[in-house]
Order: structure tokens, then C-alpha cells, then sequence
């Protein structure tokens, strides 16, 4: 959609909403020192490594790509920073202070497999809330040492394989279907701009899933380069596709992360002639600060639907996020309540907190934790997602994603220059995705 369209007062017939309550969760907080700089792009908060003994501190890790041409998540590794000094003046977890180290992926398969192989080597329990699109580099270390990886951001079909990997939302594979499901009943021709990566590889047939279960032809797949300065000519191919449609206007769809932005200033002075046109993306591809400065209400965004996986940020179940944010990170411009990947890096040492006090005054080590989520454990999360419990053998296994617990996604809408949520409550894609095929 385009700033020129009025927006509809109806919404999507795709998705069909269900409630999810809302509950604070407020935890436990503290203070621990700052961060030093270590080699390959990593950091940690000082202090004893592992946390093999009843007192030792626990170290965890987590990663991201910072300083790169293509998608940046700083916000991840300085809000996992945060919480150890927040949490560490509050007396550490289950009695134990919390050593975060973090490193920089750089969006680079061999710097992925240099932060596993130090989380090995610093004798991480696990790595929480981290992002990287190099599940095929990172994964056989961490396996290799048994070493769990709790609340990945969701990029790859790895996350949702691996019996290491603990997700704690239904990564693209949900924001995608949620989204053909979405767009079903109000799109011509759907174009999916996304990018040309082994990653990437995987989106088209996701959102094929959610269009085909609304009775949708498959979206035509638009490669592009995810480090691109500008995207005039996939811009203009997209929209000579979408002139093409009859009915309903047609709808491009970029997945570039990052350089979604950069798709859309492209986008908006190739769509000057097609103002019908319009534009649905996922949370982590466009947020609010991406809105604002596209034009706001004026901007392409405007009328679009994007589908995430958590509430939107003014739910009262992110005021304990918030008051970490104000009394930790204040002041950091990376560490933004509303960014997907702080929210999920927020989930993500949620389950880290529940696991270690689960263990009370055992050991806690990467063999414990594993054997905690791997038992039966279950984690509230205030109403964020559902309870979670990891099992090998949950509804989405036959269709290749075992691990894949959490397959709710929420429907927001960018409305008068703001993003905001189009239904109340979060929609189940679990149906949608059995029907996915992702072989």
C-alpha cells in the first residue's frame, strides 16, 4: 500500500484471531560491569568462566551481526548485556551472578563458526537470543560440544531441526505464512522480494503456504541482493508484474531485512504511477523507526500489514523490558523496546532464568540446562508467546520443523503513520504451516 490509497476498514479474512492474555512478568534485576572488547568482534562482561560449580557464575553467550552492508542487530547483544548488570544487582540468577559474553557474527558463515567455537572455549552454558543466518557454520560446534541455543531469531530451518536448538517463536516460517494468509483475500498478484541467500531460499514457499490456504496463486519470487544501495530495477519488474493483475490491486512484499528501507525509497519513486499497489512486509524487515523515516503517514508504508510474532509494544506484558531498558540501557539508541530482536533476546533470557532456577542449588552447565528443556520444562512468559515446552515430537515435526513450538503470529497495520494492531489477540499458523511444502 501506498501513502495515496485509503486504508481499509475492513481487515484481511485470512487470519482468524484468538485471544492471548497478558500478563507482567516482571523479573528480577541488575548491575554488572561494562563489557570488554574481545578478538573476532566479541565481548564479554568480566568475570570466571563456565558454571560448573553450585557458586561458579554462569556464562552464557549471545550474537549478532553489527557494523555490516546488510542486517544489523546491535539491540540483541547490548540488551543481553543489560540484563546482567540488571539482574546481577538483584543477586544473579538463582543465587549465581551471569557473565554474558557477545560477539559479532558479521553476517559471515566463517565469523559465525569463531563465536560458536568461543562459546565452546569459554565454557558457555548456552547462547541466548542470537541472530545469525549461518545455522549450517555455527550449529555443528555448538552441537558438538552440547551446548543449547535458546530463542534464536528464526532465519533458518536449522533452528527449528536441531535437538540444541530451543526457539521461542515461529521464525520466518510463521511471520511468512501468517502473512500469505493475510493477504489471501485482499491481493492480486503478490510479488515476495526477498533476499538471494540460502536463507532467503526458504521464503517463497513459506508464503506460498499461507496465499495457498486461502485459495491464492503462488506469489512470484524476486531474488535480490541483500547489500544493495538501491533497488530501482527490482522495484520497477515488481511493479510492472503487479499492473498486470485484474480484481484486486496487486501486492509486493520485500523481506530484505535492513535493506528493506532501502527497497522502499526505490519503491516509492518507481510507484508514483501505480498508486493501487500495495506493500505487506514482517517485523525485522520495517519497525517504527523504519516508518518514521520513510514519511510516516505520507510514506510507502502506510496501510500495510505486517505480521509479527509478539504483541505490539504498548502491551503491558514488555513493562518489564521497559523498565530495564530505562534503568540499564538509557540513553543506548540500539537497544529499542519495539525491535524484534531486543524482544526476542528479552524471551529468550526469560527461559534462561526459569531454567536456572528450576535447577536450585544444582550444577548449572550446558548438560543440566539441556536436560531442564529437554524434561518437560515449561516457561511462562507473561503472555508474550504461549507457555513454551520443547518436545521432539510436536505438531509441526511432520512437516520438518520438530521444534517449532510457538507458531502464534500477530497482525499489526501501519495506520496514520504508526504501527499498530490490526486484530486483538495472536493466530495460530500451525495448520497453515502443516500444509507447507517444505520439503
Amino acid at each position: 500500500m501506498t501513502g495515496r490509497r485509503p486504508i481499509r476498514s475492513t481487515l484481511p479474512g485470512g487470519l482468524r484471531g484468538r485471544s492471548r492474555a497478558t500478563r507482567t512478568g516482571v523479573l528480577s534485576a541488575g548491575a554488572l560491569v561494562a563489557c570488554a572488547s574481545l578478538a573476532v568482534g566479541c565481548g564479554v562482561v568480566p568475570g570466571a568462566t563456565g558454571g560448573s560449580g553450585d557458586d561458579d557464575p554462569i556464562t552464557v553467550m549471545t550474537w549478532a551481526p553489527q557494523d555490516t552492508g546488510a542486517t544489523n542487530k546491535p539491540g540483541m547483544p547490548a540488551l543481553a548485556q543489560a540484563y546482567a548488570r540488571w539482574v546481577n544487582s538483584q543477586g544473579g540468577l538463582g543465587g549465581r551472578q551471569l557473565n554474558v559474553l557477545t560477539c559479532n557474527d558479521h553476517n559471515d558463515s566463517v565469523a559465525a563458526a569463531k563465536c560458536a567455537r568461543r562459546a565452546v572455549k569459554e565454557n558457555a552454558v548456552a547462547v541466548v537470543g542470537s541472530y545469525s543466518q549461518y545455522a549450517d557454520s555455527f550449529f555443528p560446534v555448538l552441537e558438538g560440544a552440547r551446548i543449547p541455543y535458546i530463542g534464536g531469531y528464526g532465519l533458518t530451518n536449522a533452528e527449528f531441526t536441531s535437538p540444541l536448538s530451543y526457539p521461542v517463536n515461529g521464525g520466518q516460517p510463521a511471520l511468512l505464512a501468517g502473512l500469505g494468509s493475510a493477504l489471501a483475500d485482499a491481493c492480486g498478484p503478490v510479488t515476495l522480494v526477498r533476499p538471494d541467500t540460502i536463507a532467503g531460499d526458504q521464503l517463497p514457499v513459506l508464503l506460498d503456504s499461507g496465499l495457498s490456504s486461502g485459495g491464492h496463486e503462488r506469489a512470484h519470487d524476486q531474488r535480490a541482493a541483500e547489500d544493495a544501495t538501491s533497488y530501482d530495477d527490482q522495484s520497477g519488474r515488481a511493479l510492472a508484474r503487479e499492473g498486470t493483475g485484474r480484481g484486486e490491486p496487486g501486492c509486493v512484499v520485500p523481506v530484505l531485512g535492513d535493506r528493506t528501507g532501502t527497497f522502499m525509497d526505490s519503491f516509492r519513486r518507481a510507484s508514483e504511477n501505480h498508486p493501487d499497489v500495495r506493500t505487506a512486509t514482517v517485523l525485522g524487515s520495517v519497525d517504527q523507526t523504519a516508518i518514521n523515516a520513510s514519511g510516516g503517514a505520507s510514506g510507502p508504508y502506510e496501510g500495510a500489514y505486517v505480521t509479527g510474532w509478539y504483541p505490539s509494544v504498548g502491551d503491558p506484558g514488555w513493562d518489564g523490558l521497559k523498565k530495564l531498558i530505562k534503568e540499564q540501557a538509557f540513553g543506548n539508541n540500539d537497544v529499542d523496546a519495539a525491535d524484534a530482536g531486543v524482544q526476542t533476546t528479552w524471551i529468550a533470557y526469560t527461559v534462561l532464568k526459569e531454567v536456572v532456577e528450576s535447577l536450585g542449588d544444582g550444577e548449572v552447565s550446558a548438560d543440566t540446562v539441556r536436560r531442564a528443556l529437554d524434561g518437560g520444562l515449561e516457561v511462562g512468559t507473561g503472555g508474550l508467546t504461549p507457555d513454551l515446552r520443547w518436545t521432539f515430537a510436536d505438531k509441526l515435526a511432520s512437516v520438518g520443523f520438530p521444534r517449532l513450538v510457538n507458531a502464534d503470529v500477530t497482525l499489526q497495520v501501519v495506520r496514520e503513520g504508526r504501527l499498530v494492531s490490526a486484530r486483538q489477540g495472536a493466530v495460530d499458523t500451525t495448520r497453515t504451516l502443516q500444509n507447507a511444502d517444505v520439503a
